[in-house]
């Protein structure tokens, strides 16, 4: 550490974890574009919160875009499995357990890319995790049996999901704080959006071509990924508490993005066991743990409504391929407002709360957004179980539709950006968790969403989903009340490394 530098840990309050003191770091009246900065970077131009913005940004666009392809590419294979039923002489609700089982290894990748990460380096699992994504998809495309299909789509959502459980990590590695709520908010666009261009580019695709094409579009994507990674990204772990001159060599960017670099040095990270009990440990802190269920019972709809509102469409409004995907633009666009609202919104908020508190700024101000977002979440709920009971036109299901995408783009930031300030050190851990949790609630309501429907009706169906969530803001009312006690008491993570 150079002299006369503060480490982020410096500016971190021994008495609460991870509650910033503005003294140390910024004052109110500058909160987010005084001179100060934290964490202060050190003066070696290798330590990536020096790099130029330039390269800062591509590396963040990047990430996104890979984080883009997971959801992406579990939400294709939706929509492909009706001419893929047809053609291998199977019921759809059989391939769609290929659904079910890359959905679920979506949110099981994240936690182990996010582990990885912490001991083989964060370049490295980023580069061959998208090595076996680009595969896989091949394999998907290439796919001659429902059996070998199957194998490829459950292997591509483990490994496609590496920038999904482990993006946040390089955000936190290269952006300063005062600029993590912005760029969660580009990262999670992309995320929140792909399940939604799935399927609309996929029903197009299959006005005209085979069902094959969609998974080979997946493959060119997740290639592009990979290429931009390897050619583009450089390794984002520097630990500031190493004097400049005993940071490890940087001598060749090939070794750095095979790993072999990492390797060398990876007696000055984490052990294997260390990383891999790294997830565990984030999981059992309360506050993480509350906001995995409430993220569950929040974002399981939006794969309940993503997986099944074609069905409800189809007979209703008469609709065909094509038509089902025009009505995708709905949940994209109110995701794409989402992102630009939340881009102003979330640091309004906060700065608001660091002006009345004065000196310090607490992780739970990132909470009050979501107070702002769930009426638009219970208002859409509501509204599309009317619209699809009683046949009201479709345009007003699609307006249902985008109010609760609205409300969950601008919910996602806020508690992702609450965990990563309320355990820094932890960023991709509690990512992963978030990942997990959302992919989990689209796990368990696919299996029942149309039954549950058909059985009660859309109006109370949807109504309770709604109930539900209205019923999960008490977890969030909890962690704005009392989240700083309960950190105070769980106490901080002890990890070797960030």
């Amino acid at each position: 550490m150079v002299e006369g530098h503060t480490s982020e840990a410096d500016a971190i309050r021994s008495d609460i974890p991870n509650t910033v003191d503005n003294t140390a770091i910024e004052k109110p009246s500058v909160a987010f574009m005084g001179s100060h900065v934290n964490p202060q970077p050190s003066e070696d131009p290798n330590d990536p919160l020096n790099w130029a913005q330039s390269k800062k940004n591509l590396t963040l666009l990047i990430i996104s875009a890979t984080a883009f392809l997971a959801d992406y590419g579990s939400a294709t294979g939706a929509v492909t499995l009706i001419p893929q039923a047809k053609e291998w002489g199977l019921s759809e609700d059989t391939v769609n357990h290929s659904n079910v089982g890359n959905l679920f290894m979506v949110g099981a990748g994240g936690i182990f890319a996010a582990a990885f990460a912490a001991f083989f380096g964060r370049l490295p699992v980023f580069f061959w995790f998208t090595v076996v994504a680009f595969a896989t998809a091949a394999w998907c495309a290439g796919a001659h049996s429902f059996q070998s299909f199957m194998t490829a789509r459950i292997l591509n959502g483990f490994f496609s999901t590496v920038s999904q459980g482990a993006g946040l990590i390089l955000i936190k590695d290269i952006f300063f704080f005062h600029e993590h709520a912005r760029k969660i908010n580009i990262w999670t666009g992309f995320i929140i959006i792909s399940p939604y261009m799935g399927p609309l580019l996929t029903a197009f695709m299959l006005t005209r071509l085979r069902w094959e094409w969609p998974f080979w579009i997946l493959t060119i994507m997740t290639g592009l990924c990979m290429l931009s990674i390897g050619l583009l990204m450089d390794e984002t772990y520097y630990d500031r508490r190493i004097s400049r001159d005993k940071q490890p060599l940087r001598s060749s960017r090939f070794l750095r993005v095979v790993g072999v670099e990492q390797w060398r040095s990876r007696h000055l990270r984490n052990t294997f066991s260390e990383a891999m009990a790294r997830p565990i440990h984030v999981i059992l802190k309360p506050t993480v743990l509350i906001s995995f269920v409430y993220f569950l019972f929040t974002f399981a709809w939006v794969v309940g409504i993503n997986t099944t509102l074609s069905i409800f469409l189809v007979p209703l409004y008469d609709f065909g391929t094509k038509q089902i995907g025009y009505i995708y633009f709905a949940p994209i666009t109110a995701a794409i407002l989402g992102q630009l609202c939340g881009h102003y919104l979330h640091d309004y908020v906060a700065k608001q709360y660091t002006y009345r508190y004065k000196s310090e700024f607490q992780p739970e101000a990132r909470l009050l957004v979501i107070y702002i977002a769930t009426p638009f979440m219970l208002a859409g709920l509501v509204l599309i179980g009317f619209s699809l009971q009683n046949g009201y036109h479709y345009m007003v299901t699609a307006v249902a539709w985008g109010l609760y995408v609205f409300g969950i783009m601008i919910t996602t930031v806020g508690i992702t950006a609450y965990n990563l300030e309320s355990y820094p050190q932890a960023s991709g851990e509690t990512a992963a968790w978030i990942g997990a949790s959302r992919t989990s609630g689209g796990f368990i309501i696919s299996y029942f969403q149309v039954r549950w429907a058909e059985a009660s009706g859309p109006q109370r169906s949807f109504g309770v989903q709604a109930s539900i969530t209205a019923a999960a803001l008490l977890l969030v009312i909890t962690l704005s009340l009392y989240g700083r006690r309960i950190r105070r008491w769980s106490g901080d993570l002890k990890f070797r490394t960030d």
